[in-house]
């Protein structure tokens, strides 16, 4: 069977575009002879939808988008698999699953819930889904298929020397008879995680001895950034297929030869961390409908960084800077912030603070006398800039990017 593995860059909550965005790629798959496309962790209502599976008009929503998805699918000659948000059954604590379907013939042809529900680091599932009792086999063209959902594939107790879960899906499937293992996922970006995935999947491929697909999205939801990675492990533990990173991409594999698509990203990981910026930066600002980014040029380095990010994530027609040099700013501070414009080819200008930064210090005075000067003069200084960014953020239709590194933002300390 040649399956399409789909890593697609969907919405929250967009459930008429992250439809349309399957859609074009199911046909794509089609047309490439694919007889099954496989699609992301919830691709048709966004990850991570997080409250909105509390509204019961969200989830009736997704489920009439999936029957409308099934409906105008229904001229392809292949299946699609794809996550969406269900109502959980009647009496259940709540009102939602975290689920995957599979489409074919203009119908729903079979549905498995999220059994394992992870409650750490950036996820809180357990707190808006209903875990699956149990798994359920599924055979597409005679092919036993096995369907989890993310962490359902992440508990193997032979990988890990300290599982979170009693539950193995991935092992309960294969006890049933899967002959093939496919995980749809919305697994965030950390540094290490891609090998980290690899290792794990080729491990469960060569101790199971039935080929794992691993399907990721990509882009950026909020502060999370989806690095895709999407690949196909075969029984000797080898990839046999491999998406790139950080970009939407369709790989074909074939299960009867064990051949498929090579476009891996060879990248290490500083670049990585640098692609992962420039993606979650684009799509935060796409997303929200921003165009336009407006950030404070120091002339250091946490600025040029946030400014070199912007400019290739939104172009730099789309990128201004604003120095504002104050009565504690060194001499060669704006000197080296248009340096930097010209070299990004970013506009620049000059918002001068002292005046102001003077203004309220002697307003200050009386309240400051006895005390002689520090910092507390010094961040007037710095809260004047965020003032007037904001002021020119407002102004200009602007979004404003912070340049403060994460010791500055630990402390409460940055612009």
């Amino acid at each position: 069977m040649l399956i399409a593995l789909c890593q697609i860059n969907n919405t929250v909550g967009d459930l008429d575009g992250n439809a349309r965005l399957i859609a074009d790629f199911a046909r794509r798959a089609a047309d490439q002879g694919a007889a099954l496309a496989v699609f992301p962790e919830l691709a048709l209502t966004g990850y991570p939808p997080r409250d909105l599976v509390e509204k019961p008009s969200f989830v009736d929503r997704s489920e009439a988008a999936l029957a409308s998805l099934a409906a105008s699918l229904a001229d392809l000659p292949l299946g699609v698999i794809t996550g969406y948000v269900s109502h959980s059954p009647a009496g259940s604590a709540r009102r939602a699953a975290n689920s995957a379907a599979l489409l074919a013939g203009g119908r729903i042809l079979f549905t498995q819930s999220k059994m394992l529900l992870p409650t750490y680091d950036v996820f809180d599932e357990s707190r808006n889904f209903e875990p699956a009792p149990q798994q359920t086999l599924c055979t597409f063209q005679g092919l036993p298929l096995a369907i989890t959902i993310c962490e359902d594939a992440w508990n193997d107790k032979q990988f890990w020397t300290r599982p979170r879960y009693e539950k193995d899906p991935v092992e309960e499937l294969i006890s049933q008879g899967a002959a093939l293992v496919i995980s749809i996922n919305g697994s965030p970006y950390h540094m290490g995680k891609r090998d980290l995935r690899r290792q794990m999947f080729s491990a469960m491929a060569r101790r199971h001895g039935v080929p794992h697909l691993y399907i990721n999205m990509t882009g950026g939801n909020d502060q999370l950034v989806f690095d895709g990675s999407s690949f196909a492990a075969l029984p000797d533990g080898s990839i046999a297929a491999e998406a790139p990173s950080f970009a939407e991409d369709l790989i074909l594999f074939d299960t009867t030869t064990g051949a498929g698509d090579r476009r891996p990203s060879h990248q290490d990981e500083t670049s990585a961390v640098y692609d992962a910026l420039v993606l979650g930066t684009r799509d935060y600002m796409r997303k929200c409908g921003f165009r336009k980014a407006l950030i404070g040029l120091s002339g250091g380095v946490d600025s040029t960084l946030v400014a070199c990010v912007a400019a290739d994530a939104i172009g730099p027609e789309n990128v201004s800077g604003i120095a504002m040099p104050g009565p504690y700013s060194s001499d060669h501070s704006l000197e080296d912030a248009y340096a930097l414009a010209r070299n990004l080819n970013i506009r620049c200008e000059t918002a001068p603070i002292t005046q102001a930064c003077e203004s309220i210090t002697a307003g200050l005075a009386p309240l400051f006398a006895g005390a002689p000067p520090d910092t507390t003069e010094e961040n007037i200084q710095s809260r004047l800039r965020g003032l007037t960014l904001m002021a020119l953020s407002n102004k200009w239709n602007a979004l404003v990017l912070t340049t403060g590194n994460k010791s500055e933002i630990a402390v409460g300390y940055c612009t």
